[in-house]
């Protein structure tokens, strides 16, 4: 008698491979030696002193051809207006082969290829200036898709590290440091193929901004920034807030920004400008010269959740209901040692959160707010805020709430405030704090505000 095999998970799994395979055999085409070329078939030498730009472009030229890596010994290589080609792939000794800047021209760009794969370079821009006619960044990559950038080092660039425009795919375990304008740039993503991915990179000593992530007008995106590190980022070009960012967001919609440590930054932390269902969550931050975590001018749908924050000028501020910035979740976030900026004229701060409309604050925790714990409303720029289950402490007063009679709804209950100097809530004229306690039974309520429920010690 002949016994039917058991079928099992596992049979089921190498069965589903073996079809899959079957159905794409030009797919399952193991790659061979003969796939991988060597640099030196193509006369290009480790630690030459002559230039060898020629010889790399004639290389990657021929290896993206016919789909090949060209693989790079280690040393130091001097080239210069190196163009990247559809297929190409290019894999070098991490932190040991390194591709310098020669001066001349661009670094390396690429146009509408696809795919293009880089792995294991350092890409050295020694700090001399680009031609800018043609590129504003080491690598300089337009309508590329299917982008891979690993475990690249991109360093010393007059201008960005690595700049996007049109593209899609994944720059990942990379270090990006000492240029003088942002470290990543993605400008337009290319949401169709999957947009960009920025994770697990370092970037740091930049003159301007860290990551950006931005779009020619407003509209869907979808980047993705995971567990990035970024640190010490100047504002060498001045401004309010336009330099000196840990990662900016501008008119890009739908952008993740979860699991980054980000420290040292003149500006801010992350800052969403005009950028709809912006996600923040789950970022370490540490040392911020103004506001940590912003949303501001013309957004709807921010969530900022579950963040920790150890100081800022204000640690989180969503913001510009006058210019239609509304919509946002605000929970679960750490907020210590708020600062206030006492050489500014104007715009001091020292707030844990500030809000302004169709929002809810709840279950934060907040800390050490010379002016205020939590800001609810500009004047008559305030609607619909519930303020709920937040614990304030050792803050100057601890919710602080419009008293302008034009602004809307704010409920403000169930709250902890422990060892507010002058008020646990009290409303406000703008930036100066008016009338008593509003937790007192005495204090004269607003008729905007409900003010129950709160534990005052």
């Amino acid at each position: 008698m002949t016994h039917a095999t058991p079928v099992s998970r596992r049979t089921l799994l190498v069965a589903g491979l073996s079809l899959g395979t079957a159905a794409t055999p030009a797919a399952a085409a193991p790659r061979t030696a003969r796939d991988n070329q060597p640099a030196n078939a193509f006369g290009i030498e480790p630690n030459a002193t002559r230039d060898q730009s020629r010889a790399l472009q004639a290389a990657i030229d021929q290896t993206s051809a016919r789909g090949a890596v060209l693989q790079l010994a280690p040393g130091h290589y001097q080239v210069g207006d190196i163009v990247l080609r559809a297929n190409t792939r290019i894999v070098g000794v991490p932190g040991a082969t390194v591709l310098r800047y020669n001066g001349l021209g661009t670094f390396f760009t690429a146009a509408s290829a696809k795919p293009v794969q880089l792995t294991g370079l350092v890409f050295d821009g020694q700090s001399m200036p680009l031609n800018p006619a043609w590129s504003n960044g080491l690598l300089a990559l337009d309508a590329v898709t299917d982008l891979v950038i690993d475990d690249c080092i991109v360093k010393g660039s007059s201008a960005n590290g690595i700049v996007l425009k049109r593209s899609a795919g994944r720059v990942m375990r990379t270090r990006v440091s000492n240029v003088t304008a942002a470290g990543l740039f993605s400008l337009d993503a290319d949401i169709s193929q999957g947009s960009i991915e920025f994770a697990h990179n370092h970037v740091h000593d930049c003159a301007d901004n860290g990551i950006l992530v931005w779009r020619s007008s407003k509209g869907e995106d979808g980047t993705r920034l995971i567990a990035n590190h970024v640190e010490r980022i100047a504002n060498r070009s001045g401004g309010t807030g336009e330099y000196g960012n840990g990662i900016n967001v501008f008119r890009a919609g739908s952008v993740q920004a979860a699991s980054n440590r980000i420290t040292d930054c003149s500006y801010s932390a992350i800052r969403g400008n005009a950028a709809s269902n912006i996600s923040m969550t789950a970022n370490a931050i540490a040392r911020i010269g103004e506001v940590a975590l912003y949303a501001e001018f013309g957004f709807e749908g921010a969530l900022i959740a579950n963040n920790i924050i150890d100081g800022a000028a204000t640690g989180i501020s969503v913001t510009n209901f006058n210019d239609g910035g509304r919509l946002a979740v605000i929970q679960g976030n750490l907020v210590r040692n708020l600062y206030r900026r006492e050489h500014e004229p104007a715009d001091k701060r020292g707030e844990g959160i500030t809000v302004e409309a169709d929002a809810v604050v709840s279950n934060n925790v907040i800390e050490n707010a010379p002016t205020a714990g939590i800001a609810v409303g500009w004047g008559r720029y305030m609607r619909d805020v519930n303020v709920n289950g937040n614990v304030i402490r050792q803050s100057r007063i601890g919710i602080v709430v419009s008293g302008d009679a034009q602004a809307g709804a704010c409920l403000i209950t169930a709250n902890l405030i422990s060892g507010a100097a002058d008020g646990a809530v009290r409303a406000m004229d703008h930036a100066r704090a008016i009338g008593g306690d509003l937790t007192a039974a005495k204090t004269p309520q607003l008729a905007h505000v409900t003010v129950s429920g709160n534990v005052v010690r």
